[in-house]
């Protein structure tokens, strides 16, 4: 990417003052952004099945043996955002990135945001929906195609969550409307409204829902609530490689897995395993690793009784347990990115994951079969407030964006030193 500068003004945003570029440049000096290593540590503790693990506790293991944890150096690339929900870099330096309130799509370039022209006043904005998950096509340089995921108003004046294709104007100023790639995902009041998106390896687009509040969704395989979703991304049509593709319910084709109560992120390891992140209810935030098919065992009825377990063994069938989970209290994780390239040491491979209530990034290390090793939290991370995402960007740096709202927002590059 281009040399990293502060934001110059544009529609919704504002170049960082004088004094708060001399606070920065003070406190990268102090070390307090900079930092050392400090970090707390996970415990191996694991459950008994699946081979899944609890959150973080305090200890000296180290995160990956022989490899030193680096320090970690954050640089502001944008302030003045507004509850951003994801980011994603579309090659020549540039990054594009929703904000969900604004319901805009921006780009940012040589430090600066710029804001296209999108139809912000077609999305539905409520509560915890409104323009969420981002994904772009891996030849979007070439092509400007993109993803969106964000809450609408249907024909009959109710509402539903979509996936929404759009291009990139060759001049990088607007978008133009593709089609809508998949609509139904439930919606009430905007609560529980997901919604992730990736683009796997092998082309397919995976789509991470939430229930809407909403206890039959998630089992329901008629629903398209509390589920991963894969579906080609030129058509719009069920992943070939589905479970359920030959089903007679046309929604039902969609499914990769099910049961999951509010999916926050989605991430592919280098092995080609995929994960989900999910917001636990009163308790056991999770992260799952995503087998074809799977239940993973959320089912709070009769109503919405979110007393239930998140994984619930004593449902009919196979109920696949979460690979790391946080126990009581939850945490509220965000979306989440594996970390790749030798200069991360002892955090490559781990999984960077967003954390709103408490405030952090904290970094997951699995083994092969997907077992918790350990927890790493760097202090470096801890200084912004509620994290929404993380996401892997060229030179395989972290791009990290806040959830604090008020347009107190920021957008980070996070690299080793």
């Amino acid at each position: 990417m281009r040399p990293i500068r502060h934001l110059a003004q544009q529609p919704h945003h504002r170049r960082p003052s004088t004094a708060g570029r001399r606070r920065l440049g003070a406190l990268l000096a102090a070390g307090l952004l900079l930092g050392t290593a400090a970090c707390s540590t996970g415990s191996d503790a694991a459950d008994t099945s699946d081979g899944g693990g609890v959150g973080a506790t305090s200890g000296t293991r180290p995160a990956d043996a022989g490899r030193a944890v680096p320090g970690l150096r954050v640089e502001v690339l944008a302030d003045g955002l507004d509850h951003p929900w994801d980011v994603k870099p579309i090659g020549g330096g540039r990054l594009l990135l929703t904000q969900r309130d604004r319901a805009t799509v921006s780009l940012w370039e040589d430090g600066e945001v710029r804001t296209l022209d999108f139809p912000s006043e077609d999305v539905w904005v409520s509560g915890e929906t409104g323009l969420l998950g981002l994904e772009v096509d891996p030849d979007v340089r070439r092509n400007g195609r993109f993803w969106t995921c964000q809450g609408a108003t249907t024909q009959g004046g109710g509402h539903d969550v979509r996936v929404m294709a759009w291009q990139l104007s060759d001049d990088l100023r607007s978008v133009e409307r593709r089609g809508v790639l998949l609509k139904g995902l439930p919606a009430t009041s905007g609560r529980h409204g997901g919604c992730r998106l990736l683009v796997a390896r092998d082309g397919s687009l995976l789509v991470g829902t939430g229930d809407a509040a909403v206890g039959s969704h998630p089992r329901d395989l008629t629903s398209l609530g509390g589920k991963v979703l894969r579906l080609d991304r030129t058509t719009g049509k069920p992943w070939p490689g589905n479970p359920f593709v030959d089903a007679d319910n046309k929604r039902q084709r969609y499914v990769f897995t099910y049961g999951h109560r509010n999916v926050q992120g989605l991430a592919q390891r280098a092995d080609g395993s995929l994960w989900s992140v999910e917001h636990g209810s009163s308790r056991d935030d999770e992260v799952n690793r995503l087998v074809k098919g799977g239940d993973h065992g959320w089912h709070p009825v009769p109503g919405y009784d979110e007393s239930v377990p998140m994984t619930d063994q004593s449902l009919p069938g196979r109920q696949r347990e979460a690979t790391w989970r946080s126990g009581d209290p939850t945490i509220a994780p965000g979306g989440a990115t594996f970390v790749a390239g030798k200069k991360w040491g002892g955090l490559r491979g781990t999984l960077a994951m967003a954390v709103l209530k408490d405030q952090r990034v904290q970094f997951l290390k699995f083994d092969a079969s997907g077992r918790l090793k350990n927890v790493r939290i760097p202090d470096e991370l801890r200084e912004h407030g509620r994290i929404r995402q993380v996401v892997r960007a060229p030179g395989n740096d972290l791009l990290v964006l806040t959830d604090n709202g008020d347009g107190r927002d920021v957008m980070l590059r996070v690299s080793p030193r």
